[in-house]
């Protein structure tokens, strides 16, 4: 099979879809991989080791989309992208398509076979493609919470682990998965005052035992989540739904109960957001002001630490895009049901059951 890696044209999105590595695993089970002159360096990945691999550079985009069977992205193919992708094409990336109708329709349009890795999924639910940028994401929100609460940001001026002698900031974390957990961990090593809510009992007791009274576990629901905004300095909304549009647990009237400078960053950005006031930023432009609250939502945040990520992912993805390579889709997706979770698209219909859902689209079932 040919299988084609694209640069990432998403703005200040700097990993890419293969790692040498990859590349190299690729060709040796006799595939073709051809890699888009410069796709690597936002990673620090150069031409020089690609080619090292045995990969192919090409100058172009178009020359990528048309000789690849496969092509292996990092996140959802843009605009300019659309009129490159052909009937029978697999898209194995990030697509997010529950909140993205105008995507949606250029991919049925189109008639790719769309593999989203958000939505493959292991039998206890585990989301393995997901997961490293969830880890990421998780990590960077209190990072990236810190610096929006600075006052040059428009924030309180608030340093999270405070100083001796002045009490810590509030850190809220709504939602108690991977992103949750990743970011509980930076905020209680910052040392922060940490709350974190979650509908599941089980994981909140989880939580309690893991932190032995460190933090504060709060069931999640509209009373608690109200309480906890009108102390929280810095607010992660890490809710997921896999496949789904985020539910709005926030909404705007809820922002008079912070504090004034207080920051939300909203990392089911790509699904939507679980903040009515949440739209999506870049990098270059990462936070804007509503009613007084400091919001940061950008919609690649593992882009940042591109290199990290890169990699990241790259150990989750090699094995099941190997497999469809080897295989073939079909093949590959009858033989792993949590990978045939993963189908989103084909043939012009939708195989994922919140995507259709969620857009009002009909639903055709795979097998």
């Amino acid at each position: 099979m040919i299988v084609g890696v694209p640069t990432e044209i998403k703005p200040q999105e700097n990993r890419v879809g293969l790692v040498p590595g990859g590349v190299k695993a690729l060709v040796a089970a006799g595939h073709d991989v051809l890699v888009q002159q410069g796709a690597g360096n936002g990673s620090g990945l150069p031409d020089d080791e690609y080619i090292r691999a045995g990969a192919e550079i090409v100058p172009t985009a178009e020359e990528i989309y048309g000789r690849a069977a496969l092509i292996w992205k990092v996140k959802e193919p843009l605009s300019a992208e659309y009129p490159l992708l052909r009937a029978g094409q697999i898209l194995y990336t990030y697509l997010h398509l529950a909140p993205d109708p105008t995507q949606t329709a250029a991919l049925l349009e189109a008639g790719v076979v769309g593999i989203a890795y958000e939505t493959v999924e292991l039998a206890d639910g585990t989301l393995p493609l997901l997961t490293p940028m969830s880890e990421v994401a998780g990590r960077l929100s209190v990072q990236s919470g810190a610096w929006c609460l600075t006052r040059h940001q428009g924030g309180r001026g608030v340093l999270l682990g405070g100083v001796p002698g002045v009490e810590p900031g509030e850190v809220v974390v709504i939602g108690g998965g991977v992103v949750g957990l990743n970011a509980v961990k930076m905020a209680v090593g910052l040392g922060a005052d940490v709350t974190v809510l979650d509908i599941d009992l089980d994981r909140l007791r989880w939580f309690d035992d893991l932190y032995s009274g460190r933090i504060k576990t709060l069931y999640s629901n509209g009373h608690n989540i109200e309480r906890a905004l009108g102390r929280a300095d810095l607010v992660i909304g890490a809710v997921l739904v896999a496949g789904a549009r985020a539910p709005k647990l926030i909404t705007r009237d809820m922002l008079s109960l912070m504090k004034p400078g207080s920051a939300i960053v909203d990392v089911a950005v790509d699904q939507g957001g679980c903040v009515e006031t949440t739209r999506p930023t870049t990098h270059a432009e990462p936070t804007y002001v509503v009613d007084g609250i400091v919001h940061y939502a950008v919609a690649n945040m593992p882009g940042a630490v591109a290199r990290t990520s890169t990699f990241a992912l790259n150990n989750a993805t090699i094995p099941y895009g190997l497999r469809i390579a080897n295989l073939g889709w079909e093949a590959a997706l009858r033989a792993d049901p949590a990978l045939a979770r993963g189908l989103n698209v084909v043939g012009g219909e939708v195989t994922n059951p919140h995507v259709a859902h969620d857009l009002g689209l009909p639903y055709a079932r795979w097998s």
